[in-house]
């Protein structure tokens, strides 16, 4: 069995850092676009920050797919841009080295992070959405009230329309 190269152990050094940083940012940037669509069934509700966090939990796991091209990308051009800017890149072709060779420890962990895409697409991912509807299910027909604004008709009520003239100061008596 041949050991791992010294230029298989640096490639995946410089690669996994940067990759899992890339990977949160992405995940946080899609994250961030999933709170600004729910924040109206979420706001005002008096849930707790154990709960917000379970939602923001199950809904990262549906954002693994989205995640991980961006994250491969970024810090596949982050390692070999570090690498042509340090003119690592033409020691190794002065070398002898070819640049397939040069790029098969970050292939192999692009293949890597597919199959774990095409895992969590597969098997996380409908359960984080059942899981992730329930509670969101849940936390929508929780306290209906405080979806009643003034002046404005609403029809959370199943056969109903209400119309609500004012509301007192404490928000809740109609």
């Amino acid at each position: 069995k041949e050991r791992m190269k010294k230029l298989d152990k640096l490639l995946i050094k410089g690669f996994v850092g940067p990759f899992i940083v890339t990977f949160m940012i992405a995940t946080f940037v899609l994250l961030m676009q999933f709170l600004w669509l729910y924040v109206d069934d979420l706001a005002g509700k008096g849930l707790g920050i154990l709960i917000v966090f379970e939602l923001l939990g199950y809904k990262c796991v549906g954002l693994i797919p989205m995640a991980m091209p961006l994250a491969i990308l970024i810090s596949s051009v982050m390692v070999f841009g570090n690498m042509g800017e340090r003119y690592e890149l033409s020691s190794f072709k002065s070398g002898g080295v070819s640049l397939i060779r040069v790029m098969r420890p970050i292939i192999f962990m692009g293949v890597l992070a597919g199959f774990f895409s095409y895992f969590a697409a597969n098997y996380l991912i409908p359960v984080s959405n059942l899981k992730f509807g329930s509670r969101m299910y849940d936390i929508q027909h929780q306290k209906p009230a405080l979806h009643l604004e003034a002046g404005v008709f609403n029809d959370d009520f199943s056969g109903f329309a209400i119309h609500i003239d004012k509301k007192l100061p404490d928000g809740h008596t109609i």
